[in-house]
């Protein structure tokens, strides 16, 4: 999947079954459910790309120091570039795994 089929997958009530757990999770975010969102980066704390998307997820609550935790464990730096910006990058790069 790309990201143009991933970003097409919105309109659609339930994400594509075949997503790993941290695109699902960004799939419900950007669907409009942080809670779920948030709820399935805590089922996997841990693993690299769903800490990384927790971290996102913080960063986009205004969470920034919890944010800065979640990022530091996923190894990744926190960003000053637009949540709509991060969002991309980090499906993108979810995509190419």
């Amino acid at each position: 999947m790309d990201l143009a089929s991933f970003t097409a997958s919105l309109t659609q009530p339930k994400p594509p079954a075949d997503l790993s757990l941290a695109l699902q999770a960004l799939w419900q975010d950007r669907h409009g459910d942080w809670a779920a969102a948030h709820k399935l980066c805590q089922s996997r704390e841990g693993e690299p790309t769903c800490d990384w998307v927790h971290a996102y997820l913080h960063r986009k609550e205004g969470d920034l120091a919890n944010a800065g935790y979640w990022y530091r464990r996923a190894g990744k730096p926190m960003t000053d570039e637009s949540l709509e910006a991060e969002w991309q990058a980090i499906a993108q790069a979810l995509l190419a795994k």
